[in-house]
């Protein structure tokens, strides 16, 4: 399989890449319209080993108890990310003292140790491709397909990652496009081809969408399920895909900051149904 090159949301303006998606997918343009200013950009704080840390402490957690327990992790190296050397020197019973659970004290360890031997090159992930890349943080314990899509996307800026395993993309699509059913990973794939090489500005998109209070698509069945043109579907359907948000809230959406993600990636992290295919 032919490696996806990388691309970064600094090297390429937002304008161009919605140029594209309009230009590609002219329905997809009642979407920005709706939705507003596109303000995705990745996190550049911290350590890439930092940022794949969090993504474990976080996993199946709300974000209040996940956020305890980072900040009790960070304590032990002055507030800060340890080193993949720092961690692995820690005693196993202070680690788990910050209340991290065994299991995820075991992934950390095997991050760490994948990164002291040289089989995650942190320090090279730029000369990496998209593929490759995922394929190297998967072999890592607790770290699935989703997780380095997030890696990919919210921590290295790349624009071209499409998470169809992720549950508010496949909910913003099928509200977008006015569908009866919530289309497979599969059938995400098939219609964000098109999108390419700005899927990641597209998913961010889909995942606003679902904030955005008592939004419709401009004409039913904007695409047939597994298909890429018209079914019918929309009223009531939608509005329950939208989550019934009022236009207050909707608004606050989106003027949250730039590097966080939306709401609908939050939420569907503490609950912990954008697992599958973890290890």
């Amino acid at each position: 399989m032919p490696t996806t090159k990388r691309r970064s949301a600094g090297a390429y303006s937002h304008r161009k890449a919605l140029a594209h998606l309009r230009r590609v997918d002219p329905k997809f343009g009642a979407v920005i319209d709706a939705v507003g200013t596109c303000r995705y950009a990745a996190r550049e704080e911290g350590t890439h080993f930092g940022a794949l840390v969090r993504s474990i402490v976080y996993q199946q957690l709300s974000g209040k108890a996940a956020g305890t327990i980072h900040g009790r992790l960070r304590a032990l190296y002055g507030d800060r990310d340890p080193t993949p050397a720092e961690l692995l020197a820690t005693p196993e019973e202070t680690l788990r003292g910050v209340g991290l659970s065994r299991q995820k004290l075991s992934y950390l360890l095997d991050l760490a140790a994948r990164v002291e031997r040289g089989e995650l090159p942190l320090d090279g992930v730029h000369e990496l491709g998209d593929d490759e890349l995922t394929e190297a943080l998967v072999q890592v314990k607790g770290i699935g397909r989703w997780t380095a899509q997030m890696f990919l996307m919210f921590r290295l800026g790349r624009t071209d990652v499409l998470p169809d395993l992720d549950l508010g993309v496949q909910k913003g699509l099928q509200l977008a496009y006015g569908l009866r059913k919530m289309p497979t990973p599969k059938e995400v794939l098939r219609h964000g081809e098109k999108w390419a090489p700005y899927r990641t500005i597209a998913s961010w998109y889909l995942w606003r969408i679902l904030e955005v209070a008592d939004w419709k698509p401009e004409r039913p069945g904007a695409m047939r399920q597994g298909q890429g043109h018209a079914a019918g579907g929309r009223g009531k359907a939608t509005r329950r895909a939208a989550g019934g948000k009022s236009r207050r809230q909707a608004a606050g959406a989106r003027r949250q900051g730039a590097g966080a993600r939306p709401r609908a990636v939050r939420q569907g992290q503490e609950a912990g149904h954008r697992r599958q295919g973890e290890r």
